[in-house]
């Protein structure tokens, strides 16, 4: 059923319907409440998907809360109240919510992505720099001659070829990020086990910690199947292969993140311990697989239906690279494909909500925020918010080229976080994303299968529901 098919009186929600030339195209979105429901209905909603929880209201407020059985939750949504959060506040606002430690602890340990206070502070000192935004160049090629595979792979299926683009782009950014962090000889070997464990860990997992809302102790061990631990121990005994196997390839001149973790050393000069260097594995697998394949995913959705935003992306690509095969250096000289990523990630963010815990009582915009209390910067509220862009919902990458569209601060865009723990890989991603579009969408065109109805999920992370059917025409020279 689609979202327009599903309107009733009390809740709205945006069409779906394929743009021509000259139409602005209205991506899907989920209904949104004009009258709230009652908050156990809302839980039961937030378990199948965090994005049908919110009401018309709650994309217009500025800082709105409630209370949650013994918990305040509060929602920044206005670039103001995001800084003074999660950059003013970051000392009290650095813990991550009860509900994203529990659910990832188990894959992810003490990681970056999961710590703080002290261990986040020396992990943050020693990891940052093996993915800093300088070593990217040195990924570059790792990522050319991938992305350039999968295009192979994509001639070779032939003009009409049906294909998910959702799992294409998964295996495409697994294999980029296995080989970046594992090495090129073993990238290939690894990534399928790897991509498939993180799937069938995210589908299981739970996706409310009521544990939490209810106020019982932090360690009240939470309840876990095997369908949680088998994903976790196909994962772990991959690394645990790869560390073991790291001496033999250094010695072969290989060079990976893997490489760069082992070696690193803390201001004491002590080595990480081996469970550190797999959660810190784990974690630069999930943010920059899981993310940019679900950008792309959307990415290739919002251009089939889309056809004038497709063609000045054609046009781009056929001027700027002339045929040839894009390098790191050309990723500068392609605005409008960068803007398209950039839009995506406006209208689909990978992460969605981004929520803490109140280490301390705090205030933000002068309002009272007592120990205990979630924080959330919500980019899927701030991205569509009517405030701050000018038409929300549509589907617009000339808004981040065109210096007189409206449009926030950097406190108002965060796809990727934002304050000190602001995504370490950021300008990884989006390179990868910026190459990866550029090489297939010189050579292809992708349409949606007749009759698939697309409606975005979030569970971890936001994705265009289990799969997204669509058609591959590759494109005349």
């Amino acid at each position: 059923m689609t979202a327009t098919a599903q309107l009733t009186a009390q809740q709205k929600a945006a069409p779906s319907n394929k743009a021509t030339q000259a139409e602005d195209f209205v991506p899907p979105y989920p209904l949104r409440f004009e009258k709230m429901p009652p908050v156990w209905k809302l839980i039961g909603m937030a378990k199948r998907n965090f994005l049908s929880i919110w009401g018309v209201e709650d994309f217009q407020g500025r800082l709105r809360s409630k209370k949650i059985f013994t918990r305040e939750l509060v929602v920044c949504n206005r670039p103001d109240v995001v800084r003074e959060a999660f950059q003013s506040n970051h000392e009290v606002l650095q813990r991550k919510s009860p509900q994203m430690r529990h659910a990832l602890e188990p894959l992810l340990g003490d990681g970056l992505f999961i710590s703080d206070t002290e261990t986040w502070k020396k992990r943050r000192k020693i990891v940052a720099p093996i993915i800093h935004g300088s070593r990217v160049k040195g990924f570059a090629p790792i990522m050319i001659d991938t992305i350039t595979e999968k295009s192979d792979e994509w001639k070779k299926a032939g003009d009409g070829a049906q294909i998910d683009a959702l799992a294409d782009m998964a295996h495409l950014t697994a294999e980029i990020i296995c080989r970046t962090i594992f090495g090129r000889q073993l990238g290939k070997s690894y990534a399928s086990e790897v991509v498939q464990g993180f799937s069938d860990y995210q589908r299981h997992i739970d996706q409310i910690d009521l544990f939490s809302l209810f106020g019982l102790p932090e360690w009240l061990p939470r309840r876990r199947g095997r369908a949680i631990k088998k994903p976790i121990e196909r994962i772990m005994s991959v690394l645990d292969e790869i560390i073991d196997s790291y001496e033999a390839l250094k010695e072969k001149g290989e060079t990976s993140v893997i490489g760069g973790l082992l070696e690193a050393r803390d201001d004491d000069g002590k080595p990480l311990s081996r469970d550190a260097i797999r959660s810190e594995a784990a974690v630069i697998f999930m943010a920059g697989h899981e993310t940019t394949a679900n950008t792309l995913a959307w990415a290739w959705y919002l251009l089939s239906q889309c056809p004038s935003v497709q063609d000045k992306l054609h046009k781009e690509l056929d001027t700027v690279l002339a045929g040839r095969t894009p390098t790191f250096q050309d990723v500068s000289s392609l605005p409008y494909t960068k803007a398209v990523i950039e839009e995506t990630l406006r209208l689909y963010p990978p992460v969605p909500i981004l929520a803490r815990e109140a280490m301390a009582d705090t205030s933000i915009g002068g309002k009272p925020i007592p120990k205990g209390s979630l924080v959330m910067v919500v980019p899927w509220l701030m991205h569509r918010s009517p405030v701050l862009w000018s038409k929300p919902d549509v589907f617009d990458p000339d808004r981040f080229i065109d210096p007189k569209a409206k449009k926030p601060n950097k406190y108002g865009y965060v796809p990727f976080s934002i304050g000190p723990r602001i995504c370490a890989g950021l300008q990884f991603g989006m390179t990868e994303a910026i190459l990866s579009l550029a090489i297939l969408a010189q050579h292809f065109s992708l349409s949606l299968q007749e009759g698939v109805d697309v409606q975005p999920v979030a569970r971890l992370t936001l994705r265009p529901g289990e799969n997204l059917p669509m058609t591959l025409h590759p494109r005349s020279s």
